[in-house]
């Protein structure tokens, strides 16, 4: 008898993460990311109540072998960068940066006056033909990501909107707000088998299941469409991504995801040559208090 046809996407993994001051890490490379790659790490950052300077005791660090995107969803923060200018990334506004072959970053935002700051950082695992390219990073304000429906487009394309950042095929990631009582329909992309969501506000029920403020949860694997309802006391903002599976296994250093051994040994060799320019190069704060990436 042949099995008849999945009717809704089935959650098959649901997490809420490990808190650590206001970050709470909800998937790792060594964990989750291994199911759901190329999405490979997520955090959740939420100053709540506390100094939004908190967000400030991340120390600079380096990183090859991923894209990080870091969204924002609730407050804003400034940027300052000789290669991208200055400016104020709120709600929808995104930060981009390929590390590439190498990178040391940490520092380039600082928190706006505002009382809360909350988003995610999302890191991808890169294909090869870009594990070991030359690191971009810039930043996007909110009006230069396109909308469709409740969605703005941070990665990718859906409904003929295409997200401006230069990320690889085949990959969606979307920010999403829902009313009270809205529904919406998420219908994959061919060959986007890999399907996951991470709630920042509000309450959710998707396959009969209720999802809360501060979970992350996992599709089965397949392209059927992801239907979400927000429950009807309050608005529901939320981020969901889809892809084709990344092919190759993960070779993991500390900041480092790549495609194999050669390519970490490789991009880990970079790291440490840039840390003796990054000393070198000295006290690199600029007036408003953010330290520019460093390639």
């Amino acid at each position: 008898m042949s099995k008849s046809p999945t009717l809704h996407r089935e959650i098959v993994w649901r997490t809420k993460g490990h808190r650590g001051g206001p970050i709470t890490r909800l998937m790792s490379p060594s964990d989750l990311g291994k199911v759901v790659k190329p999405f490979v790490f997520l955090d959740i950052f939420d100053t709540g109540n506390t100094n939004v300077n908190a967000l400030q005791g991340m120390p600079i660090h380096p990183h090859s072998g991923v894209a990080t995107v870091t969204v924002f969803t609730e407050g804003a923060m400034h940027y300052n960068d000789p290669n991208s200018g200055t400016g104020l990334i709120g709600y929808g506004g995104v930060e981009w940066m390929r590390s590439g072959h190498g990178i040391w970053h940490g520092k380039e935002l600082f928190p706006a006056d505002v009382e809360r700051i909350q988003g995610f950082q999302l890191w991808l695992s890169l294909p090869e033909e870009l594990e070991l390219s030359q690191p971009e990073s810039f930043y996007l304000e909110e009006d230069k990501i396109s909308q469709t429906g409740p969605a703005k487009v941070i990665v990718g394309e859906y409904e003929g909107v295409k997200s401006p950042l230069p990320t690889p095929d085949d990959v969606n990631y979307l920010l999403v707000r829902l009313q009270p009582g809205e529904r919406w329909t998420y219908q994959p992309p061919k060959g986007h088998s890999v399907g996951w969501m991470a709630i920042a506000k509000g309450n959710v029920a998707s396959s009969d299941e209720s999802i809360h403020s501060g979970e992350m949860i996992v599709f089965s694997q397949e392209e059927t469409a992801i239907e979400i309802v927000a429950d009807k006391n309050g608005e529901a903002i939320f981020v969901l991504g889809s892809a084709v599976p990344h092919p190759h296994d993960l070779h993991l250093g500390y900041y480092s995801v790549h495609t194999s051994q050669e390519a970490l040994n490789k991009g880990e060799a970079r790291i440490v040559e840039l840390k003796k320019k990054l000393d070198e190069a000295g006290d690199r704060q600029t007036q408003t208090g953010n330290v520019p990436v460093f390639h």
